[in-house]
């Protein structure tokens, strides 16, 4: 990759570089169309399914549900409880794609005639993932199926507990397996170390993965004549769920993930669920909702209330059909994400003057809350530029860990492989996001353990640290119709990079901090133009002080994502700031 302005050490210390081609969009004959193409093409696209990327569908994303292990196995016995009136019971994890997988089998049996139950453990209490304690009770409560989402891969205790009181239990999940399978009527997942052609599917998050059930089941139905005398259920309607659990679980949108993205925000435009349309109105959303706002406005709230609330709060919303309670779970749960970043604002700053120094940046203490240590480890994670993991350690001396990692560093399978090790209690996940239970006097073990297995990986993805940027602009092209010509290559997020520009050359005009240690600056080129930019949570770092220091008349470039300013009376065009670097 060629430099870009010939930056090899930013403000930020890091060389810019281009993802693909040089895409000069200052040039006259440089149209958006090219630098749509362009920003397909940087993203693995190939020319000949360009089309098939410019507007994704599920028809050309789509495999045939058959090709998954136990895929088949799963969709007659639901079939069976369908057909005989069974009583169903959807268990599912206590984060945004555990609502979402649960919600959506919740809403789909109910429209095919059940009346099923959702049950989401209290992370507090019950932890990650079924517990044996739950599955026998759910089975003793009148449960004929139990249909696990988003956990029971590992689950092998609370399996064999379900298996000795003859509980029938469907797993439906997405994290990383070990060769060992715990016993299930079926076990439904892309990450199975024995799958075939499902495995190129193991990006899906667990609600991709609900989903093809459904249209599994569906089409066993149709094929015992279940719809000649009723409708059958219209399982696009359901993409708005899975669209949310997808970038909600940070899944790499690439084939079926963009497909499921790109058409369930436009379901989610519709406004159909009422208790998708409560959450919008609660997040203060005024426009329909993009790929971020899933990411950051949405997915908070669901997951506030598995966090510091109460953990079914998600999923009750997400089936509801009553608009008063709809409203009233929506406003609970934007109270509940106040509180939860107030909690995660104490636990970040606690966890960030902890000295560490190893490939794997890991912190523990006793009083954290768990339920904020995911966000915290992914802000540790992007401060340190290396994977952290953050405890949580309760009164029983028993750590509850979550971890981010960065690209290139499997954080999920090193876990796995530390608790076949035997330095855990339990843990797994995917690459980039796992958890750990660990006893407090195997930290330090469990520490030296990642780094002797990770260090190699993580030193290798720094050395090819570089910031990538997809076009050059003069201030006058970051505009509105800039930012909604690039909005053609998305959607964006994990795996599919929103695109980041440089522009410039720039002066900074005014500069001052806002919020929560956000810089705002107002910058200005040699073409007359000015634009507002935004520099988040900077007020402390390299490029805030440089952007809050400038003097009027030293001229930088600055890269970051162009985007649309829609709070004033017309929308503009603003970018948010990554780095900067000095006009030499």
């Amino acid at each position: 990759m060629s430099a870009v302005l010939n930056i090899q050490c930013s403000i930020l210390g890091q060389p810019w570089r281009w993802r693909g081609l040089a895409a000069d969009a200052r040039d006259p004959g440089y149209s958006p169309d090219d630098l749509v193409t362009q920003l397909l093409l940087t993203r693995g696209c190939s020319r000949e399914d360009l089309e098939a990327h410019r507007n994704p569908s599920i028809r050309a994303f789509m495999p045939d549900p058959s090709i998954f292990r136990d895929m088949d196995k799963a969709a007659e016995r639901l079939a069976d409880a369908v057909t005989r009136g069974e009583a169903v019971t959807v268990c599912g994890d206590y984060d945004v794609d555990g609502a979402t997988s649960a919600a959506l089998l919740v809403r789909l049996l109910r429209d095919l005639g059940l009346n099923p139950r959702a049950y989401i453990p209290d992370r507090l209490m019950e932890g990650y993932g079924p517990s044996g304690e739950a599955l026998v009770r759910l089975k003793r409560e009148g449960a004929d199926l139990i249909v696990t989402v988003d956990c029971g891969a590992q689950a092998f205790d609370a399996l064999e507990q379900a298996r000795a009181v003859d509980a029938d239990v469907i797993v439906v999940d997405h994290h990383k397996c070990v060769s060992a399978l715990p016993v299930a009527l079926a076990l439904v997942n892309p990450n199975r170390l024995d799958e075939d052609e499902g495995a190129a599917h193991g990006h899906l998050a667990a609600v991709g993965v609900a989903w093809l059930l459904g249209a599994a089941l569906v089409r066993t139905l149709r094929a015992r004549g279940f719809f000649a005398s009723r409708a059958e259920p219209k399982l696009l309607d359901l993409l708005d769920l899975v669209a949310l659990g997808t970038v909600a679980d940070v899944a790499s949108l690439k084939g079926l993930n963009r497909a499921f993205v790109a058409q369930g925000l436009k379901v989610m435009g519709q406004r159909r669920n009422i208790g998708m349309n409560a959450l919008i109105e609660a997040s203060r959303l005024t426009r329909a909702p993009t790929a971020t706002d899933l990411g950051f406005a949405l997915g908070p709230r669901i997951n506030a209330g598995g966090r510091v609330g109460k953990s079914d709060l998600g999923v009750r919303l997400l089936t509801t059909d009553d608009m008063d309670e709809a409203r009233t779970i929506a406003e609970e749960l934007n109270r509940l994400n106040e509180e939860r970043r107030a909690i995660e604002t104490k636990v970040q700053q606690s966890a960030e003057v902890m000295e560490t120094t190893g490939a794997v940046a890991v912190v523990a203490a006793r009083g954290w809350h768990p339920g904020v240590i995911g966000i915290v480890a992914g802000r540790l994670k992007e401060k340190l530029g290396r994977p952290a993991i953050v405890i949580a350690i309760g009164e029983d001396g028993i750590g509850k860990g979550s971890g981010r990692s960065i690209p290139g560093v499997d954080l999920g399978g090193a876990i796995l492989s530390a608790k076949e090790a035997g330095l855990l209690i339990a843990g797994g996940g995917h690459a980039m996001a796992a958890g750990v239970t660990v006893a407090e006097d195997r930290i330090a073990e469990f520490t030296a353990y990642l780094e002797a297995k990770l260090a190699d990986k993580v030193a290798h993805a720094s050395s090819d640290r570089a910031l990538l940027l997809d076009a050059l602009l003069a201030p006058g092209g970051v505009n509105p119709d800039l930012v909604n010509a690039m909005e053609a290559g998305g959607p964006y997020g994990m795996g599919w990079p929103a695109p980041r520009v440089v522009a410039g050359p720039v002066r900074v005009i005014k500069c001052d901090i806002v919020g929560n240690g956000h810089v705002r600056a107002i910058v200005a080129g040699d073409d007359g133009r000015s634009i507002k930019a935004m520099a988040f949570r900077a007020a402390d770092n390299a490029l805030g002080m440089a952007l809050l220091g400038a003097p009027r008349d030293r001229k930088l470039w600055i890269a970051g994502r162009a985007k649309i300013d829609d709070w004033g009376a017309r929308p503009a065009a603003e970018i948010h700031v990554d780095d900067a670097a000095w006009v030499n």
